[in-house]
């Protein structure tokens, strides 16, 4: 018969019956007594009232009964401390028991017995234990330290424990090594400043070793301690990964992903060069996609793993899309999650087999992941250039079909399509205009109105589409609310003499009749800005709008390498960090993948120069993702621009025009716009100008032809600590007619840099590299290189500010890095600076009065013929 007859009895007033059992004189009644109270306790029952009863029976050489009053002991002992000091003696005499089972049990309990009071008289058994010739008494032992540190931390390091949980390292038998690393690991979490687990070459060896012997949880533990390791040099880090790479075939996922998360970490010091990094990055595969096969749950925590791991290195899994494909009985979460990995992985290479499983996806049962699906195709034309028009052809072929949610998922996919392709598709807006009405979900009627506002000048009717959307207006979600306002004022900018009306409606709509605080600001900005200066508003509304991004979802590049220190914990499947969500008062340690080069990377501290002052000299750094956040709670938020004051109306808004005489030049029909008038109000000077022109010009009849201009001394444009290693000085020079941008180009990284490449961002004055960047041979350590880059001016022009502002892009065989520097505007004079009297006061006439300055310059010295004298000179100076 079993146990579980213990567990069916409904008898009342037992508790007296099973206090004269225990205290039987036979053997047999007395097992059977403990038995039914560990029962008892087990539904729920309070049998603490038979403690001092129980504990009688731990004095027997019976192994059973034991550990059934251990058990026990453990559950009550909290509830009962005076009691329990009684039970003290029996486990110090378990401690010297010859056989090691009872050893180790009577030290596991005492391990979970966490009441302060007897904490102190188990210090000797314990020390005992952790130096017993038994290797099973040893490993149960150095858990119990753990366990003890955590009721009490202050007597185990006063007791000398922790050193020797360290010697337990170096235990011949693997198990005790690995509940060594296990105790050591769970201490030093919950103290991250104390550096318990001082690992060196000599210990690593010793664990490497015990690795190959130990169980699977052992193995784990000592994978993750060997991942928290940092190697001296590649060498090293290279051998590790040889002796670890065998766990990668472990039938056990969680130490295949342990050995995964170590093999990651270490890659980082390999050089990309060796044979063997493409030998483990061969070897990282097919271990991952064996997880695969496994049950759903555990197939999602390896999708969510892989995927941290294809966004660091896509190289790993590259030629395994086919795995990634879903399977008909795959569940939500896991198709989601494949499908995400898909897109990640799409390349040219294999974007024909990706789009093709894709748009079969579509046309699925479960509307959450067609929407998904439908939503990866435009991933997919955005981040592979060469797909787009095959992708777009594909979400024309959806629309088709007419499905609703397919036709409006499609419709705002195509919006980001036309975002990072402009002037590429557009033939396509026919086809989506057809589908108009059927829109019925906020996001797809946004980005309808999006490509109708953007595209108007295209759509012969876009102002009877906007107009149609105008009519529920109050009806419509605030997204769409926004778009339809900035849609229709975008209408009116390129056709103004045709769509007052609808504009005047909207932004009355927006501004009297609504109760949203962003619409109504939103509403005012453009009112005013309509009114008071066309010209500007064009330039804010119509204005370039920058290509969205390859990858928006993309894990910040200082979290994913943190994360992948975490793979096969909560954190790689969360995607957030223990921080994030790990309650109490422990410090989480943050970790992160060891650098590359041997450059110490310091906190950020960007120099901004003070409000008001000039930054010629202070090159910046364009900041990462990572940065952003930190920039924007550090801005120097410095006191307004002082300008004219703007005129303000007291008449109630809705009696005027709320598109005033500000839009003459929109509406006059003439299409050329006349300048912005400059916000600085000219100086008042008393004195007459008189011939103060002629004086001016005079002054340039001595100007000679120049040789070459000055040149500023070479400044630091990018620091090493934020380029891995490369630092980066210049300065720019103008010689016998040629630009050149002089550069030191400085290794200060641990390995060699090569494949140098330049580039420049569109800016005031068309700079753009003459020639590539020439570094001849690859650039070794600790070495430097100046190089002469010529530069021309017919590149691309935008007008940046400050006006002299220069974004370069640096890139080589470790990363692509990005600064800006402001150029000295006389590198762009030419050499002969005379002009023709009539050409320059034709120049000058030409110039709007409103861009003219006059300023005074007192008791200024002047030498005529060696006679000084002070006087005052009147100067005027006028901006084209």
């Amino acid at each position: 018969m079993t146990d579980s007859k213990y567990f069916t009895t409904t008898k009342k007033g037992e508790i007296f019956e099973l206090k004269a059992e225990l205290n039987s004189d036979k053997k047999e009644k007395k097992k059977e007594a403990v038995k039914k109270v560990i029962a008892s306790m087990t539904v729920g029952k309070d049998v603490s009232a038979l403690f001092p009863d129980v504990v009688n029976c731990m004095q027997t050489d019976n192994l059973e009964l034991k550990k059934l009053v251990y058990l026990y002991l453990m559950n009550y002992a909290k509830s009962q401390p005076d009691m329990a000091i009684m039970a003290v003696n029996t486990f110090v005499k378990d401690c010297e028991d010859p056989n090691p089972l009872i050893r180790a049990l009577a030290v596991r309990t005492m391990g979970c017995i966490r009441v302060d009071k007897i904490t102190e008289y188990l210090c000797e058994p314990l020390r005992k234990c952790l130096k017993d010739e038994d290797p099973y008494v040893r490993k149960t032992a150095a858990v119990c330290v753990a366990k003890l540190h955590d009721i009490n931390a202050q007597l185990v390091e006063d007791q000398g424990f922790l050193d020797t949980l360290k010697d337990l390292i170096s235990d011949s038998n693997p198990m005790v090594v690995a509940n060594a690393v296990a105790a050591l690991s769970e201490i030093a979490e919950s103290h991250p400043s104390s550096n318990l687990l001082d690992l060196n070459p000599q210990s690593i060896n010793k664990l490497l070793t015990a690795l190959n012997e130990c169980t699977e949880w052992g193995q784990i533990f000592i994978l993750d301690c060997l991942a928290n390791y940092m190697p001296k040099d590649d060498r090293e880090a290279q051998s590790i990964c040889e002796r670890v790479t065998p766990r990668l075939s472990h039938a056990n996922s969680a130490v295949v992903l342990s050995a995964v998360k170590v093999l990651m970490k270490f890659m980082e010091m390999l050089s990309k060069d060796l044979d063997y990094y493409g030998t483990l990055l061969k070897k990282l595969a097919p271990p991952l996609v064996t997880l695969l096969s496994a049950e759903p749950e555990l197939q999602y925590v390896a999708l969510r793993n892989i995927n941290l791991i294809v966004q660091k290195r896509p190289e790993i899994l590259k030629h395994e899309m086919k795995v990634f494909f879903v399977k008909y009985n795959d569940p939500i979460y896991v198709k989601l999650e494949k499908l995400d990995i898909m897109i990640r992985l799409a390349s040219q290479a294999n974007i024909a087999q990706v789009l093709a499983e894709l748009k079969e996806y579509a046309t699925e049962v479960d509307v959450d992941f067609v929407r998904k699906a439908v939503r990866a195709i435009g991933r997919c034309a955005i981040k592979v250039e060469q797909s787009a028009e095959r992708c777009v052809s594909t979400l024309l072929d959806l629309i088709q079909t007419k499905v609703n949610y397919v036709v409006q998922e499609a419709i705002v996919v195509i919006k980001d399509i036309f975002r990072k392709y402009p002037n590429k598709y557009e033939s396509v807006i026919a086809t989506l205009c057809e589908n108009l009405d059927s829109l019925d979900e906020p996001e797809a009627r946004a980005a309808m109105i999006w490509i109708v506002g953007e595209y108007a000048e295209r759509i012969d009717n876009a102002d009877e589409l906007l107009e149609s959307f105008l009519e529920g207006f109050h009806d419509e979600s605030t997204q769409v609310q926004l778009q339809l306002l900035t849609a229709i004022v975008k209408l009116f900018l390129k056709k103004p003499t045709e769509t007052q009306e609808l504009v005047q409606q909207v932004l009355s709509l927006a501004t009297q009749d609504s109760d949203n605080p962003d619409l109504r600001d939103r509403g005012y900005i453009y009112w005013r800005l309509l009114s008071t200066d066309p010209v500007a508003a064009k330039e804010v509304v119509l204005a370039e709008k920058p290509l969205i991004s390859e990858e928006t979802d993309l894990i910040e590049p200082t979290l994913l390498d943190e994360l992948i220190c975490y793979i096969g914990t909560l954190a790689s499947v969360y995607h957030k960090p223990p921080s994030a969500f790990v309650e109490g008062s422990r410090g989480v340690l943050h970790k992160g993948l060891p650098p590359r080069t041997g450059s110490i990377e310091g906190p950020e501290s960007p120099d901004t120069a003070p409000s008001g002052e000039p930054a010629a000299d202070q090159p910046s750094v364009i900041p990462t993702q990572g940065d952003l956040l930190g920039d924007l709670l550090n801005l120097d938020l410095g006191p307004p621009v002082t300008g004219p004051p703007m005129a303000t109306s007291t008449v109630p808004m809705g009696a005027v025009d709320l598109l005033g005489g500000g839009l003459d030049s929109l509406i006059g029909g003439s299409g050329s716009f006349t300048a912005a008038p400059s916000s600085t109000a000219p100086t008042n000077v008393g004195a007459p100008l008189g011939s103060g022109l002629g004086d001016l010009f005079d002054l340039t009849a001595g100007v000679g032809t120049l040789s070459g201009s000055y040149v500023a001394p070479k400044t630091v444009w990018l620091p090493a600590m934020k380029a891995k290693g490369l630092e980066i000085s210049g300065t720019f020079s103008r010689q016998v007619g040629s630009i050149s941008m002089d550069l030191v180009l400085t290794n200060k990284a641990l390995q060699v840099m090569s494949d140098f490449a330049i580039q420049f961002n569109r800016n005031s004055f068309g700079l753009a590299p003459a020639a590539p960047l020439q570094v001849h041979a690859p650039l070794a350590p600790n070495q430097s290189v100046e190089i002469s880059l010529p530069l021309n001016t017919v590149g691309s022009v935008m007008k940046m500010d400050p006006l002299n502002n220069l974004q370069v892009a640096v890139k080589n065989n470790i990363d692509v890095f990005y600064f800006s520097t402001l150029y000295p505007l006389h590198i762009l004079f030419v050499e002969d600076g005379k002009m023709e009297r009539q050409m320059f006061l034709a120049t000058w006439k030409d110039i709007p009065n409103e861009n003219e300055t006059q300023f005074q310059i007192k008791d200024c010295s002047l030498n005529a013929g060696g006679d000084g004298h002070s006087s005052t000179a009147l100067g005027s100076c006028a901006s084209a």
